[in-house]
């Protein structure tokens, strides 16, 4: 796990730390840590305080590297603020995702609802058809009854 971290001395035993200052939860997700968590690595002549640097943990938090923050740190600058990628710019984006995916729901919702009323349609239309079948065999039974008093009438 990389971390982004701040050299410091330590104020009690005047020995050189390095305080975590954000974690990296994925490619690009970072979450700022407690600037109380202090990373377990040995003191390194080349590290002065307020050096930022960036520490790469194994899952055991035991130091796989350390190394100076300064050129992942321009890297950003390249890479977003200067294309206007700013923080005003990305709050925008995320409110404008936030209502495409309020109006997605909306319609969502709406076609659930036109493919429940279509349901429900489809199945009175059903019932009417049934009542339908069972009404014309009832007419055709009264129509045959029929017939054969016809019959019955004129065979008197």
């Amino acid at each position: 796990m990389l971390h982004l971290a701040q050299v410091q001395n330590n104020e009690v035993s005047g020995a050189v730390e390095v305080r975590s200052l954000a974690r990296q939860q994925s490619e690009d997700l970072w979450t700022l840590t407690s600037s109380e968590e202090v990373l377990p690595v040995d003191t390194d002549a080349s590290l002065h305080p307020g050096l930022l640097v960036l520490v790469e943990l194994s899952e055991n938090q035991e130091v796989i590297s350390i190394c100076e923050a300064k050129d992942w740190v321009i890297n950003i600058i390249r890479q977003y603020l200067s294309r206007g990628i700013t923080p005003e710019f990305l709050q925008q984006e995320i409110e404008r995702a936030e209502q495409w995916r309020q109006e997605l729901t909306l319609q969502s919702q709406e076609l659930a609802r036109k493919t429940l009323e279509k349901e429900s349609h489809r199945e009175q239309l059903q019932v009417l058809e049934e009542e339908l079948q069972r009404q014309k065999l009832e007419l055709e039974l009264k129509a045959e009854k029929l017939q054969a008093w016809e019959e019955e009438l004129k065979s008197k």
